[in-house]
């Protein structure tokens, strides 16, 4: 059975833009998925809606069967099932962690405020910042209170809304590695938002693709590599090469062989290292530029290089 139901899913802006146009998914209890879709997709929307903090003009919303209502037709709106982690953190700057943590919990008996608080700052290694103020701990510290301040209310669903564009490439990989362990931990069912594909495979091995405020593709990052429906899906796995002479097919730098004799001839017009590889910029005789993966370093400037591709790896056409 489902566990979280989005049901077409609308959002329209009062100038009558569009943000969220019938948009549907299901997920099950502890399953994580990535939600991927670049700036303005409607992404932090939705998950606003879905934690019933923001109306929404069409479709339902389902936590085991239980429908999340609009925050019109609720006096607090909001639910403790579902709770939403900020990018900006949403912690307050003069309370320690703990307090931090413990502000959701006013309301509940002292053992078991006690009790909670301190599981939290062991789970997320806090124990030893506890008394430190937001100011004093490093930006991946910060957003780990952020989580535990959600977590400490038990959730069964968790929201990530982008939690890590602030932090540096160490930091996010560190974290995210943590996290996954921890959410596999506690069984708990994750939407985490990103436009960063990187991050996205790092948490989940299911990923979902919003483009304009719809569901454009869903399913295991293998499969939507090989088998991208749209140009856009396409392109969020890597740069593509267009193939001459047949109009909306592209061919993949990784998936180009490079030759010193035999292939289809270009010329190298930059060379740039990166970590595994040079990536090299070649202009084919045709005049297309094209961006291909130089694994042994063996190429450089002004040199003449010779392609070839196997044609099951072409992808298109869009």
């Amino acid at each position: 059975m489902t566990y979280l139901k989005l049901d077409k899913i609308q959002k329209i802006y009062e100038n009558g833009q569009p943000v969220l146009k019938e948009f549907s998914l299901n997920l099950e209890r502890g399953q994580v998925v990535s939600l991927i879709g670049e700036s303005g997709s409607g992404k932090s929307t939705l998950l606003r809606i879905v934690a019933g903090l923001e109306n929404r003009n069409a479709g339902e919303v389902y936590l085991e069967g239980l429908r999340i209502v609009n925050p019109k037709e609720k006096l607090v709106p909001g639910y403790d099932e579902i709770q939403l982690v900020y990018q900006d953190y949403h912690l307050y700057p003069n309370s320690t962690v703990e307090e931090n943590i413990t502000r959701p919990l006013l309301l509940y008996d002292k053992n078991y405020k006690e009790k909670r608080v301190k599981s939290i700052l062991k789970l997320l290694g806090l124990e030893k910042f506890k008394d430190k103020l937001p100011r004093q701990l490093s930006g991946g510290q910060q957003q780990k209170v952020a989580i535990g301040k959600a977590l400490s209310l038990e959730p069964q669903v968790l929201l990530l809304d982008e939690p890590f564009s602030s932090l540096d490439t160490i930091q996010r990989r560190e974290l995210i590695a943590e996290l996954r362990g921890m959410f596999a931990t506690l069984e708990v069912t994750v939407l985490f938002v990103t436009h960063d594909l990187d991050d996205a495979l790092q948490m989940s091995n299911d990923l979902v693709l919003v483009q304009h405020g719809k569901l454009i593709q869903k399913g295991h990052p293998e499969e939507i590599f090989s088998k991208p429906r749209n140009l856009y899906a396409a392109k969020l796995f890597s740069h593509l090469n267009p193939i001459p002479y047949q109009q909306q097919y592209f061919i993949r730098p990784s998936d180009i062989q490079l030759f010193k004799s035999t292939g289809v001839p270009a010329k190298v017009k930059e060379s740039q290292y990166l970590v595994h590889y040079n990536q090299l910029t070649v202009q084919l005789g045709t005049g297309e530029i094209w961006k291909v993966e130089d694994k042994k370093r063996e190429f450089g400037l002004g040199q003449k290089i010779y392609l070839k591709w196997d044609e099951g790896k072409v992808v298109g056409p869009f």
